[in-house]
């Protein structure tokens, strides 16, 4: 089953600590996002393997969008 790690501010994304094929535990910080001079840490809601980074460096997000899809593992 796969799980999507979405947005929950609109934001710019600062920096991806994760790539397609990593594993990652619950609670792993995927990135950092960057909104009003204020950084963001996004997590890993579930253990699994990261199946697609659907966002990069730079790019402005907006709540509830897409981030990172995670297969549970």
């Amino acid at each position: 089953m796969s799980h999507v790690v979405s947005a929950e501010i609109d934001a710019n994304v600062l920096s991806v600590s994760v790539e397609s094929g990593q594993r990652v535990d619950a609670t792993d910080a995927v990135m950092m996002l960057d909104s009003m001079k204020m950084e963001f840490p996004v997590l890993a809601e579930v253990a699994g393997i990261v199946t697609e980074v659907v966002v990069a460096v730079g790019d402005a997000v907006h709540d509830g969008e897409p981030l990172v899809v995670i297969a549970e593992a």
